[in-house]
């Protein structure tokens, strides 16, 4: 989300858009978690392994992931720039938040594909 690339105001809709998405999907997997006999049998080991094995769960919780790793960095990188300003340092918070965002991605994805396969 460099602003070489990408004009703020359309960065700033993608922000706006990411929260949407993501409070829409977080609450459909916390009522997954309150509909699937109670909250406290949902967090057990074997029921966590189930449902990352289930390919639409995973797949919600991969979509989840992104949003908000989006939404987040790119809060994130905000923050950084009302701090302090000057095209050097807008680049390299703009790209480190990117880095750091694809790295965090890449890692919960990878979470979630050995799970899902058995590999946990």
């Amino acid at each position: 989300m460099a602003t070489a690339i990408l004009r703020e105001s359309t960065i700033m809709k993608i922000h706006y858009g990411t929260a949407l998405a993501a409070v829409a999907l977080v609450a459909v997997h916390v009522l997954m978690r309150l509909t699937s006999g109670g909250f406290a049998a949902s967090l057990e080991y074997e029921t966590v392994l189930a449902n990352y094995r289930f390919l639409p769960y995973a797949l919600m919780l991969e979509i989840i992931l992104v949003l908000l790793s989006i939404h987040g960095f790119n809060g994130l990188r905000v923050i950084l720039l009302e701090l302090r300003q000057g095209p050097r340092y807008e680049k390299a918070v703009s790209y480190g938040c990117l880095a750091a965002m694809f790295a965090l991605i890449a890692y919960g994805s990878r979470t979630i594909i050995m799970t899902n396969m058995g590999m946990v």
